[in-house]
């Protein structure tokens, strides 16, 4: 089975090349469901169908689904959500933003992904196309369970125990409610769920991320953030969309002056992605809806060639931790030693290898730190961070 993720800033136009990578994929004879984790859901809007909670048959091999985040949240966190609840209340916290608070920042889409795990193990479909939420930032989420793994390990059934003996004694002496064996059993499911869910994603022979992006500033700054964070967390991205191209064809004076400005912003894109492939997409003079321009879109972007195959394996950017230093290693294949200069411009990195230059958006962590060194070998530009 095949897993590819679509993600990129509101707006670039990731819903429709998601469902063009599925038309395609479809008519290739592969059994594909495209689905959309984006609580604002414009994957039907994009088909021009009205799509539900489940899967639905489109044409030949194609299924398609807008996933229910407030059901799936109910499923999976309804009774840690309740338990929630009931101590805010407990707290005399009684109006509408109660059961808001009890759902944290980016836990509707995390468990929205956990949707594509049933299907995974179902092996129903051999393609599944995720048209995630506006940013990667829900993947980096999935950190979680290796981040807690020790606790939920070691301490997490000692608590559990402890938790039964102590809830009749503790509840009227402190005077709110103590959290039932019920909703430990759920936190521990959501743990294992989601470490699982990481593991499928971070599987590079399954999961493939494609960034979508304009050839515009603003958006290309956000994509450069998410791929840092998806190369830190072992996501592989195997290529870059750039939506929206104005063909050279067109030669409308108004036009030119926009064809200078992305020129200039194709080049950055080169700069900040390579050497993942990029793929181009025209500015169409029709708005991408129905099965027809779908078709059309997929066959601008990826020509002949599969939608589905892995583009690129390979992890352009680590972090590693040695003593007090931190390691930033960057993939640079053809890259002659005495042609590299590096500096760094607030949160970014600039690399030159002879007239050409490479922007990289750093990690937060690494902001507190300055540079005491960089070495290059074996084609990998090592970069060491330390001090204040």
């Amino acid at each position: 089975m095949r897993i590819i993720l679509y993600t990129g800033k509101g707006g670039v136009g990731k819903t429709s090349v998601a469902a063009s990578t599925a038309v395609k994929s479809a008519r290739q004879g592969l059994k594909t469901l495209v689905v959309s984790t984006d609580p604002a859901h414009s994957l039907g809007d994009s088909l021009d169908i009205k799509l539900s909670a489940e899967p639905m048959e489109i044409e030949k091999n194609l299924w398609a689904q807008e996933i229910d985040s407030i059901h799936e949240v109910e499923k999976g966190w309804g009774k840690v959500q309740e338990y929630l609840t009931k101590l805010f209340t407990a707290k005399a916290i009684k109006d509408i933003t109660t059961e808001e608070l009890t759902v944290f920042p980016g836990m509707e889409d995390l468990l929205s992904l956990l949707r594509i795990l049933k299907y995974y193990k179902e092996k129903t479909f051999d393609v599944i196309i995720i048209d995630c939420a506006p940013t990667g930032e829900t993947l980096a989420l999935l950190s979680f369970p290796e981040m807690l793994r020790w606790w939920m390990d070691k301490l997490f059934p000692v608590k559990r125990k402890a938790m039964k003996i102590m809830k009749p004694i503790a509840e009227p002496l402190l005077g709110v409610p103590m959290p039932p064996d019920s909703v430990m059993g759920e936190i521990e499911q959501i743990y294992n769920d989601l470490d699982e869910m990481r593991q499928i994603l971070s599987n590079r022979e399954v999961t493939s991320i494609r960034i979508v992006v304009n050839p515009e500033k603003m958006v290309i700054k956000e994509a450069q953030r998410s791929f840092t964070y998806l190369n830190i967390y072992d996501f592989n991205v195997d290529a870059i969309v750039v939506n929206r191209v104005i063909p050279e064809s067109v030669t409308d004076e108004y036009f030119k002056i926009w064809k200078d400005i992305q020129k200039k912003y194709k080049d950055m894109i080169i700069e900040s992605f390579s050497p993942l492939p990029i793929y181009y997409v025209p500015l169409l003079e029709n708005e991408i809806v129905g099965l027809d321009m779908l078709t059309r879109m997929g066959s601008e972007v990826f020509g002949d060639q599969n939608p589905v195959e892995i583009k690129f394996n390979n992890r352009t950017q680590i972090v590693t931790k040695e003593k007090n230093e931190y390691i930033l290693s960057i993939s640079m294949p053809f890259t002659d030693k005495k042609d590299l200069s590096l500096n760094q411009k607030a949160d970014e990195l600039i690399i030159k290898v002879g007239n050409i230059k490479r922007s990289i958006t750093l990690p937060r962590t690494l902001l507190n730190y300055s540079i005491r060194g960089a070495k290059f070998e074996d084609e990998i530009l090592k970069i060491r961070f330390g001090g204040e």
